[in-house]
């Protein structure tokens, strides 16, 4: 089978994993794209992102562009005379860039096009409670998400699993099919077809902190899926009233009840063995938890750390 040369351009571990499974097959890899090494946290540590490191550690050139125009950055990629671009979780890119490879440019995204494009994929397809989703690898073109597509594979979402865990799955199946997708254009045995013209196709718009506040006024099933399509990042809250202060609190994973209450919506009740927030239909009981300014921990450990429940309200 022949093999291909591929620029890849990425930067989390989802791309790293795809990177790693390029380097493992027969095709080989010329130079990775990523983003620029930042400083963060208190030490202000520089960091490297999953898909640089991996590169350096293997022995791939790596490129770093502030600006994917730049002129000498366009010059030095010209020159490796790559077959493929592949692109995974990267940034939006210019023409000139992506039209540079003879084969063209592809795209591995964590949904079953044309459905949940953008950037949140995964996320949006646990929050609205989804029983599939996938993987799709398509040729980028001038819009966000909407080219021919390559291939694509389906799985299914199982009972209770929140982002993270769909996440790590997708993942795995997402770098087999990048490997796929490079064989198969290798051997010519791709054909791309349009995306499908759906009316009202489902979007995954970036998520932002505003977005993840729980609106209690929703069915319990649906906050118990808001709830795991944050989870673990960038996390599901509402807010606190402990005593004069208003504090944060991230909601990982609960459970929930359906039944008629009479109760005020969003309200709660709390006591040393429990813990509940009234739902349009029923109550949500957070399992796992972090209250602004401490650490994650389960329900058991949370209630521990309060004396004085009735101080303690919805804000």
């Amino acid at each position: 089978m022949k093999s291909l040369k591929v620029v890849f351009l990425g930067t989390p571990e989802f791309a790293k994993t795809a990177l790693e499974a390029i380097h493992q097959s027969h095709h080989e890899v010329v130079a990775v794209v990523t983003v620029a090494d930042k400083a963060s946290g208190r030490g202000q540590k520089i960091n490297q992102s999953p898909v640089k490191v991996f590169a350096a550690e293997n022995n791939i050139p790596v490129f770093q562009p502030e600006k994917l125009r730049n002129p000498e950055f366009l010059e030095e990629l010209k020159k490796l005379d790559a077959d493929v671009f592949v692109v995974v979780a990267f940034r939006m890119m210019p023409k000139v860039l992506f039209e540079m490879p003879k084969m063209g440019t592809f795209n591995l995204h964590a949904s079953l096009l044309p459905d949940y494009r953008g950037a949140a994929p995964i996320n949006y397809a646990v929050i609205n409670g989804e029983k599939k989703t996938g993987a799709t690898t398509f040729f980028i073109n001038e819009k966000i998400d909407e080219g021919n597509i390559l291939l694509q594979e389906e799985i299914p979402v199982l009972e209770d699993e929140n982002a993270g865990h769909l996440h790590d799955r997708l993942m795995e199946m997402g770098s087999k099919l990048v490997v796929k997708t490079l064989d198969g254009l290798a051997e010519n045995s791709i054909i791309e077809k349009p995306q499908p013209e759906v009316q009202h196709p489902k979007n995954a718009y970036k998520i932002f902190k505003e977005d993840t506040r729980i609106d209690w006024t929703k069915t319990s099933k649906e906050v118990h899926q808001f709830i795991l399509g944050m989870s673990p990042y960038p996390a599901a809250f509402t807010t606190l009233k402990i005593g004069e202060e208003e504090k944060g609190l991230k909601i990982y994973n609960g459970k929930f009840e359906v039944s008629e209450h009479g109760k005020l919506v969003g309200s709660l009740e709390i006591s040393k063995n429990d813990f509940k927030i009234y739902t349009k239909d029923g109550m949500y009981f957070p399992l796992e938890l972090q209250l602004e300014g401490k650490k994650r921990m389960n329900i058991k450990d949370f209630l521990n750390g309060f004396r004085n429940f009735d101080e303690i309200k919805m804000a």
